[in-house]
């Protein structure tokens, strides 16, 4: 099969198209045949080289991708309630899911309200976004703060929040505040003087705080919460570590993918595609994801 793989850490000029063996379902897996998979922070940190500060290192050579969508093909031992030729999306391992085939061990079923593409962009958003607002407990008639409310993660958390019955305020530029509108969040410029706009919007202040911009405003987010231990963090390790705030990483989740999924079939949370590149572009799409976007996610199509 073909596969995008990278044998040293360098530059988006490391990856090169390849033919590698294929790889098999397992017990509690399944292979997809793979339509798009989406490209992470994650992704392109790992290929320069940069996670290693984070404690995240390289087996080479590595077939990059963290998520993808596309039609079952293969399932494992013990896998039920999905059959071949079935739409899905979810995750695997942090590297193998920009090739023709890739092997998840958390899915859930593409709504038919979205493409293939824009279900590839949503495995790791949701996943991510579910851990962080279960690790914030309760949110039905609390006030939520989302900083980076615009961005792949920030959005799927805006659904998921406000479908819990939060009341959610997301930072994001003003040109953003339409997409929050849409999303059933407040939204609110982020930057200096944020915590007297939150307080316009919630004079009794917020509940809980998630972060996912690792801007730098970690400490302002936790003044705004009052507490650290009521701010959550799945962007800034070192000012996680600083401040005593929890930072979680994705921990593959078929129920929060379902969630998100079954909110996609109610048309409450459609993933933003801020970019498609085919395949072959791969090296344009790190480098479009390395300059940052703080709206939608960048998917690679097969």
């Amino acid at each position: 099969m073909r596969a995008v793989r990278y044998h040293d850490y360098g530059p988006a000029d490391v990856l090169v198209i390849e033919d590698v063996p294929e790889p098999h379902a397992g017990p509690g897996e399944l292979r997809i045949r793979v339509a798009a998979a989406s490209v992470n922070p994650v992704d392109w940190k790992l290929r320069s080289g940069a996670a290693r500060a984070a404690g995240f290192s390289v087996d080479f050579p590595a077939i990059t991708g963290r998520d993808a969508a596309g039609v079952v093909d293969e399932i494992g031992a013990g896998v039920t309630g999905v059959t071949v030729g079935d739409r899905v999306f979810g995750l695997g391992g942090i590297f193998g899911a920009t090739a023709e085939y890739a092997v998840l061990t958390a899915w859930a079923p593409v709504p038919d309200g979205w493409t293939l593409e824009q279900a590839a962009a949503a495995g790791l958003a949701v996943d991510t976004a579910g851990r962080g607002l279960n690790a914030l407990g309760e949110l039905s008639g609390r006030t939520l703060l989302i900083e980076g409310a615009a961005g792949g993660v920030g959005s799927a958390a805006v659904a998921l929040a406000v479908a819990r019955g939060a009341t959610v305020i997301g930072t994001a530029s003003e040109g953003k505040h339409g997409y929050l509108r849409g999303l059933g969040a407040l939204p609110v410029t982020y930057g200096e003087g944020l915590a007297s706009r939150v307080r316009e919007l919630a004079p009794g202040g917020v509940d809980a705080v998630l972060d996912a911009a690792g801007s730098g405003s970690l400490a302002d987010l936790v003044a705004i919460a009052g507490s650290a231990d009521r701010v959550v963090t799945i962007a800034d390790a070192t000012g996680a570590e600083q401040l005593g705030v929890r930072h979680l990483y994705a921990e593959n989740n078929s129920e929060v993918l379902a969630e998100g999924a079954a909110l996609g079939a109610r048309g409450g949370y459609t993933p933003y595609l801020a970019a498609t590149f085919p395949i072959d572009k791969i090296a344009d799409a790190h480098r479009e994801a390395e300059r940052g976007h703080t709206q939608g996610k960048i998917v690679v199509t097969l």
